[in-house]
């Protein structure tokens, strides 16, 4: 479903729009069954590096990353031509401490686009007791804010990076996700999460989506999905769709994609710890 004048209007305002449904109850199952499936027959959770262009790996993710559904409400932001840059599972046990800090993706992810669209969806409940995301308004706009590295355990990103000052909790926005909706935000907004506190599993997939005039400015080669329209610019290798899940050709492609991305998430850091 599209988004109506006034949701565009809130996301260029305040950066975001929750929540958009996208998925009926009866397509949720077979996802989330799938993916623990898979889970459970390789050691009980994805390896850091599956979290990652996870669309290279299962074939329904790089369906979903196709369907209009999320498509159709990205374009009204985006433009008619869209990439898909990467998908990142973000999944908190029930009862786990796993948090993620205040902190702008643009900050880290070598994009030279203000125009980056990430949409999360939610393949479980993920309320406030389950560590839903929340936002700061407006702060996609004006300069990209302070951050330090941390490397705490519990904390989910890459380098613990949390936002020096600028954010103020109590002005913060929760954005509650049932099973099957998603929120879109700017890459750039600011935005965190806290630990899962529910008794179920919080699963979501994030996915971010660029126009194609974009380019990587920290990394010598990057690749991107071409989800629909074209492609002028030929700034990103386009990521081959895998046939089925863990496809050869696109499980090669996987290993070098993903590594890409982890060179310029850790770019000019002091330590690497490879969580993604």
């Amino acid at each position: 479903m599209p988004l109506t004048p006034g949701q565009i209007a809130q996301y260029r305002r305040d950066g975001y729009v929750f929540p958009l449904k996208v998925l009926e109850p009866h397509e949720i199952p077979p996802l989330r069954a799938g993916l623990e499936a898979f889970e459970a027959e390789n050691g009980g959770r994805l390896r850091p590096t599956q979290r990652g262009k996870s669309h290279l790996l299962f074939k329904w993710l790089d369906d979903l990353i196709r369907d209009p559904r999320i498509l159709d409400p990205v374009e009204q932001l985006v433009g008619p031509d869209i990439l898909c840059w990467n998908t990142i599972f973000w999944i908190k046990e029930a009862g786990s401490r796993s948090f993620v800090s205040w902190h702008q993706d643009s900050r880290y992810w070598g994009l030279s686009s203000e125009r980056v669209v990430s949409a999360w969806l939610a393949l479980s409940g993920a309320g406030i007791e389950a560590g839903c995301m929340r936002v700061m308004p407006g702060t996609h706009i004006g300069d990209t804010l302070a951050h330090r590295d941390t490397y705490h355990d519990d904390n989910m990103l890459t380098r613990g990076q949390e936002i020096v000052e600028g954010v103020d909790d109590r002005a913060a926005v929760h954005m509650p996700l049932e099973a099957g909706q998603m929120s879109l935000h700017s890459y750039r907004l600011a935005h965190a999460s806290g630990p899962n506190l529910s008794d179920d599993r919080r699963i979501g997939i994030s996915m971010h989506f660029i126009p194609p005039d974009t380019a990587q400015v920290v990394g010598e080669w990057d690749s991107a999905a071409l989800v629909r329209g074209t492609d002028r610019f030929g700034h990103f290798e386009h990521t081959p769709v895998p046939a089925r899940d863990f496809d050869e050709t696109a499980l090669a492609f996987h290993a070098r994609a993903a590594q890409a991305v982890a060179d310029v998430l850790f770019d000019g850091a002091e330590r690497d710890t490879r969580k993604l």
